[in-house]
């Protein structure tokens, strides 16, 4: 356990901010799988509407610094791609 004053507040603002990444992180992912779920299912309106939720919760992790924003770029396009595939 820290010691120090400076090292045991350092210790609880790591863990909230963990705390924090974590959850931005899971709701980005579930995000992600409810796009990936309508894409599998064929519903291109659904899947579109998936696609903008995810994208706003794609573009704020990002933001937050959670992931790195070349990450978030990858997931978006990837994601993008797979519902424009349902076109054809």
């Amino acid at each position: 356990m820290a010691n120090t004053a400076s090292s045991r507040k350092s210790a609880r603002t790591s863990e909230i901010r963990r705390q924090r990444n974590a959850s931005m992180t899971s709701t980005m992912r579930t995000a992600i799988k409810n796009v990936k779920k309508a894409v599998a299912t064929g519903d291109k309106g659904a899947a579109a509407a998936a696609l903008t939720a995810s994208m706003s919760k794609i573009d704020r992790t990002a933001a937050k610094g959670v992931i790195h924003r070349n990450s978030a770029a990858r997931h978006k396009s990837r994601l993008a791609q797979a519902v424009k595939s349902l076109d054809k």
